[in-house]
């Protein structure tokens, strides 16, 4: 098994010279100083938060605990404040408008050299996975400048991969003859999605797909599992805009990402006090960046739950492994006191059926779980009604204390069910009053 190529690329990059945590991490330490100074200097927001933090104040990396959380309603109150450099030098602005988000949602700015700085890491992420052998089929936004899609296209084209940037998945036949006439192999899109086309064309996916990556929300077991039984080796990968996309990636031992450690910095807290939590322990991710230039964030929240690894990974690299995220803190609703229902509960469940394409989960104003399933044809709809929806209901009674309702929706076109929008992370719609 070969080391993560992002180790290498990490290494050359920061000028570290040696492959150690210790020279890694006296890096970050230099860089978090001078990102915390071009933050005060620029931004009106971190002037404004940082106004009694001196620069000696910052000896260790252990110290940048001492400094405030930044939150994402932070930025959604007033996304300018966060600007380090003038307008005209914004190449891409990208606004955020999550299912959780009202008014204008997140703006998140980068300057040229920010998107190179991704494409960057997309290069080297990407080889974790393929080369100029492979053919790509991207089925994430890409005709805009500066999109994921148009990010990874060229960060492909630089490997000299041939690459399809196609956009989200909203026709299945479509898809599925782009597929058989670039002879594409890997695919890279959003886990549901992909799940989605799995089902639909699962032939031609055994046939022709060998590797996927699964990027831009959670990723249920199950979906690795059955993708797995396809023959595909399946990896997964960590980003959100915030972070400039790229996050951290998979190495071909499957256990866990490794992180853009040379542009990011990472910590782990316990979501109630803020406190570093141990190796092995699972909390909140939190980031600082160390290089971005239009809009750097200092200990930004991410609201995603995930852990970092207490063993070394087998690939042999000194970087930290982050093991795969269970999902966001907001993706479950409360039962009862201290009893929990979480998204990737459901998931398990639910998609542990190859009938269902796609699900919406939510609990109505009468306090009861109302789960939608899509299905592809009425044979599987009237299937799916009896047997099925029996047995979803059957495992979630002991945990609910009653059987949720089940509607199962069929649209008899071969397309997505467009029970939930696809760039928009999914979670547990509460209609409950208060």
């Amino acid at each position: 098994m070969r080391t993560t190529p992002l180790e290498s690329w990490i290494v050359d990059r920061t000028g570290i010279l040696e492959r150690s945590r210790e020279k890694l991490e006296a890096y970050q330490l230099v860089r978090i100083r001078e990102m915390i100074n071009h933050a005060k200097k620029n931004s009106i927001y971190y002037k404004e938060k940082l106004k009694d933090l001196h620069e000696d104040d910052i000896k260790t990396l252990k110290d940048l605990q001492r400094l405030p959380f930044t939150f994402p309603r932070d930025i959604s109150c007033n996304p300018f404040d966060f600007l380090c450099v003038p307008q005209h030098e914004v190449k891409r602005i990208v606004t955020l408008n999550t299912s959780g988000t009202t008014g204008d949602g997140k703006r998140i700015f980068f300057t040229e050299e920010d998107l190179n700085l991704t494409v960057d890491f997309f290069k080297f992420g990407m080889s974790c996975l393929t080369d100029n052998k492979d053919r790509v089929l991207v089925l994430l936004p890409g005709s805009s400048y500066g999109s994921i899609g148009d990010l990874l296209q060229k960060a492909l084209s630089m490997s000299k991969t041939e690459c399809v940037v196609h956009g989200v998945l909203t026709d299945t036949e479509e898809v599925a003859k782009c597929i058989e006439e670039k002879d594409i192999n890997c695919i890279v899109g959003i886990p549901l999605q992909i799940l989605y086309l799995s089902r639909a064309k699962r032939e031609l996916f055994k046939r022709r797909i060998k590797k996927v990556l699964l990027s831009t929300d959670y990723v249920p077991s199950i979906l690795v599992q059955e993708l797995a039984r396809y023959g595909c080796s399946v990896f997964t990968h960590y980003g959100m805009t915030e972070m400039g996309y790229g996050g951290g990636v998979e190495c071909e031992a499957l256990n866990g990402y490794h992180m853009r450690e040379g542009d990011l910095y990472f910590e782990i807290v316990h979501p109630d006090t803020g406190k570093a939590v141990e190796n092995g322990q699972y909390g909140e991710v939190v980031f600082t960046t160390l290089n971005r230039q239009a809009m750097p964030l200092i200990r930004y929240r991410t609201g995603d739950i995930a852990s970092f690894s207490s063993k070394a990974c087998s690939c042999g690299t000194f970087l930290n492994t982050m093991n795969k995220v269970l999902g966001r803190l907001n993706n479950r609703v409360v039962l009862q006191e201290n009893q929990f229902l979480y998204l990737r509960e459901l998931d398990e469940i639910v998609l542990s059926f190859e009938e269902v394409m796609d699900y919406k989960a939510s609990m109505d104003t009468n306090e009861n779980l109302v789960l939608e399933l899509a299905v592809q044809d009425k044979e599987v709809f009237r299937r799916i009604e009896g047997k099925a929806a029996r047995r979803i209901k059957e495992a979630l009674q002991y945990k609910l204390g009653y059987e949720p309702e089940i509607k199962v929706l069929f649209n008899g076109e071969g397309k997505p069910t467009q029970i939930t929008n696809s760039m928009i992370k999914r979670k547990i719609y509460d209609h409950r009053k208060g």
